[in-house]
């Protein structure tokens, strides 16, 4: 069976569709490991519908189709030895609302490995603290633990959520619009937490926010009506890109 060890993404001529909708056209790129690779562009450019077939989440909807193919490490996410639960394992995801269950602190980090049958006290005390140290939240909610989620603030419950993602250690973190119902406080302690996180995963972020990608990440992508415009190292895109339709874009002369 294929194994999907290393996070090295490949795109190669993807092409996506919701039924008879084409919203990705024709996109190659390669996402390097251990660094931050931003998607930007105006909205409805297809960023997070390519974000989301990373980890095969479109899958889930009916109807949809592609061409083309996306690697990880070389094996194909759609070879049909690759297991998708497997591959969500390796593939962690964040979301644009904090969505943390209905559960304690601790049983939300550690709901994946419940999931799986793994219920070894001592091992899920292990990857609570290791988790929630790796999301910056260990020393705010460590005295409790056993208390709701929903009792923290939304920058903390966009941390658990980080927690969560990455309790199974996947190689890869995906994060769509992770700040958009952040204040600016709370947006600031995610970015730094994102620049930390990047020396054991490599993460992939959708954003419409110009300045956190410029801050944040190594490479970025500037999609626009689901096509690849330009991608590259992040001063480039900023300071001089090849594109005038990239260049419109990022000093804010359309959106």
């Amino acid at each position: 069976m294929p194994t999907l060890d290393t996070a090295y993404i490949q795109i190669d001529a993807f092409s996506f569709f919701y039924g008879e909708k084409q919203a990705i056209h024709d996109v190659t790129m390669d996402i390097p490991e251990q660094e931050i690779t931003a998607f930007i562009g105006p909205s409805g450019c297809g960023k997070s519908t390519l974000l989301r077939n990373i980890n095969r989440m479109n899958d889930l909807i009916d109807g949809v189709h592609h061409r083309g193919d996306i690697r990880l490490d070389g094996t194909s996410l759609y070879d049909p030895d690759v297991e998708v639960i497997s591959l969500r394992k390796r593939v962690g995801m964040v979301f644009q609302k904090y969505n943390p269950f209905p559960k304690s602190i601790y049983e939300n980090v550690i709901f994946s490995l419940r999931v799986a049958g793994r219920n070894k006290r001592s091992e899920l005390d292990e990857v609570v603290e290791r988790s929630l140290k790796g999301a910056a939240l260990w020393d705010e909610v460590k005295d409790r633990l056993h208390t709701s989620a929903y009792g923290l603030s939304g920058g903390q419950m966009q941390r658990l959520c980080i927690a969560r993602a990455i309790a199974n250690r996947p190689q890869i973190l995906l994060m769509d619009e992770p700040c958009a119902a952040l204040d600016p406080v709370a947006t600031l302690k995610i970015e730094e937490l994102m620049l930390e996180l990047k020396k054991e995963f490599t993460i992939v972020i959708v954003t419409h926010n110009m300045q956190q990608a410029r801050r944040c990440s190594d490479k970025t992508a500037f999609l626009y009506l689901g096509e690849l415009v330009e991608y590259d190292r992040t001063e480039k895109i900023f300071e001089n890109p090849a594109q005038t339709q990239t260049e419109n874009y990022v000093r804010g002369l359309f959106s």
